[in-house]
């Protein structure tokens, strides 16, 4: 076990990462693999349906700081045949800045002797709009120099390989924003975004039954500035987790869940340790998860003598 984590940390520390905020910053990414890699749609589960959401205040009390929201819903549909589909929403507000993001996501599974190798692509649509509250000195909002809101949305399409094998690692590639289209009214860019994912689950931890270690990784670029987070979770029973995620140069965040039936709540607080500490009052994070099994194929018995 000490092996990979020291891999993990290898990988994480290898390049040097500069931070800046990229397209989305989750400490309970592990829960969402599928908007950034399509591959990784439906993987790893049973024949259900899984809805996810999460809400990220990021630098909470600092004035027009981020805050996020993430819905996704993916199903295996593997008792069908071999493949996952999938939907994600993403909105974020960063000072007068709105986003909204709208993929549907649809993976093939490959079988494979050691794992299954998922193929995803995801096409949707990615808006971003301004609306500034301006204040003027004699206080007058209406004065016509000033710039209107004003929003633009155009196509987007992402990308992705996942690999999980039964020895329990995965790893992933994937690239968001393919298109790179430019939102000319705004002038910005859709920067096309590069990942790498990977994690290994060790069962029955230090011959304890009930425990297991998870370590995850995730990398991003968009060739200009880098980031990654490092996670590791004890899972006590399948029912409780609790863990720490440590992203260079922004915060280091302490994660605890709990899965009861088909739910699965979490919540993360991020201690930021960069230049925004001072005016900081850290990073909140809550995780709500619901799966609920397809029905299965039905059976289709012969009435005719002759077939029974």
């Amino acid at each position: 076990m000490k092996n990979y984590l020291l891999i993990f940390s290898a990988l994480c520390f290898s390049i040097s990462i500069s931070y800046g905020q990229q397209e989305k910053l989750l400490t309970h990414f592990i829960f969402d693999k599928m908007s950034i890699n399509p591959g990784a749609t439906g993987m790893g589960m049973p024949a259900q349906v899984c809805g996810t959401m999460i809400y990220r205040n990021q630098w909470d009390k600092f004035n027009g700081a981020p805050n996020s929201v993430l819905a996704n819903a993916e199903a295996n549909l593997s008792q069908y045949f071999p493949s996952a589909a999938g939907i994600s929403f993403y909105h974020d507000a960063i000072g007068f800045a709105r986003q909204n993001n709208v993929t549907l996501n649809y993976a093939y599974h490959y079988p494979m002797s050691t794992g299954t190798l998922g193929i995803g692509v995801g096409l949707g649509l990615v808006s971003y709009g301004m609306s500034p509250t301006w204040v003027t000195p004699d206080n007058n909002p209406n004065d016509g120099s000033l710039p209107p809101a004003v929003s633009e949305a155009t196509f987007d399409a992402n990308f992705g390989v996942y690999y999980l094998s039964m020895d329990g690692w995965y790893a992933g590639l994937s690239s968001t924003h393919l298109p790179a289209m430019e939102l000319t009214q705004l002038n910005f860019n859709t920067a096309r975004h590069y990942y790498a994912m990977g994690g290994y689950r060790y069962e029955q931890a230090f011959d304890v039954d009930q425990l297991d270690l998870e370590a995850n990784v995730l990398l991003r670029t968009d060739l200009v500035k880098f980031s990654g987070d490092l996670n590791i979770r004890a899972l006590w029973d399948d029912t409780f987790y609790g863990g720490l995620t440590f992203r260079p140069n922004d915060a280091v965040g302490i994660m605890a869940g709990m899965n009861w039936n088909s739910f699965t709540f979490g919540y993360s607080y991020d201690i930021t340790i960069n230049r925004v500490s001072s005016i900081s009052a850290g990073s909140h994070e809550l995780l709500f998860k619901y799966c609920y099994p397809l029905p299965p194929l039905p059976v289709t018995k012969s009435r005719n003598p002759r077939y029974l």
